[in-house]
């Protein structure tokens, strides 16, 4: 970070009550449905749970990857595999519901009930079974998977989720709850894949929601710049667990 950055973190002594087990039970596969990459925490403390979702034609295994290569303090990795298999391609390829009509052509109004649904399970096993907070889940999702963690986010509007970021995946349908989702939303988006207009709709579903514009063409995050703003939402919203000595950095707060 410049030393711009450096004037708005500051240090505070951690504040987080250890109500759940410091280290929680993984996954089960017999209660996920699809395949799945689980990671514990490397500091071995869990204190939080990240879980990313691949976008349109990928696996898990990617993402994986990046949930180790992070090295979130606290956090273990859940990387989720799309459960359908994309069609016309002979390689790994998975998308997160139907996309495509019988002439291969892209479904502009697909329906994502399905995903949601096994991703709601997912967070009840996780919950009821492996003894994690919903407030200490967090979502990373691309481009299709984008998608699914911010429909999540929507249908589960009752209960607040520790944060979603979607990279480049827009909200399907157009929110009209009645009680606005507590759960903080970072969107990146770049305006090639996302027009500034989508971003209305989460203001709809949303209470909080951190807009970061990126480049126009791309995919991932794929710089330091890019990737500043999420790291910055993390540390917001990341808990820590309460050890002697511990502390935690915040971000948005006044300067040292």
């Amino acid at each position: 970070m410049d030393s711009d950055s450096h004037q708005n973190l500051h240090l505070r002594q951690n504040q987080v009550e250890d109500l759940s087990p410091r280290v929680k039970k993984p996954p089960q596969t017999q209660k996920i449905s699809v395949p799945f990459f689980y990671a514990a925490s490397d500091d071995g403390t869990e204190e939080n749970l990240l879980i990313l979702l691949h976008g349109l034609g990928d696996t898990h295994i990617p993402f994986s990857k990046l949930g180790r290569q992070l090295k979130l303090p606290q956090t273990a990795v859940l990387a989720i595999r799309a459960p359908d298999q994309v069609p016309f391609l002979y390689e790994e390829s998975y998308a997160w519901f139907t996309s495509f009509d019988d002439l291969g052509e892209l479904i502009e109004r697909p329906n994502p009930t399905p995903a949601l649904q096994l991703m709601e399970r997912t967070i009840r096993h996780l919950s009821d079974d492996c003894a994690w907070p919903l407030n200490r889940i967090h979502l990373f999702g691309f481009a299709q998977g984008g998608s699914v963690a911010a429909e999540l986010g929507i249908k589960m509007c009752r209960e607040t989720l520790g944060s979603i970021v979607t990279v480049s995946g827009p909200l399907l349908s157009y929110p009209t709850p009645s009680t606005l989702s507590l759960t903080p939303v970072l969107v990146a988006y770049r305006p090639s894949a996302v027009p500034s207009s989508a971003l209305a709709a989460f203001k709809k579903g949303y209470n909080r929601v951190v807009e970061h514009r990126m480049a126009a063409d791309g995919g991932m995050p794929a710089s330091k710049p890019e990737w500043e703003p999420i790291m910055r939402f993390w540390s917001e919203v990341l808990a820590r667990r309460r050890m002697e000595g511990l502390y935690e950095v915040m971000s948005g707060m006044a300067s040292v």
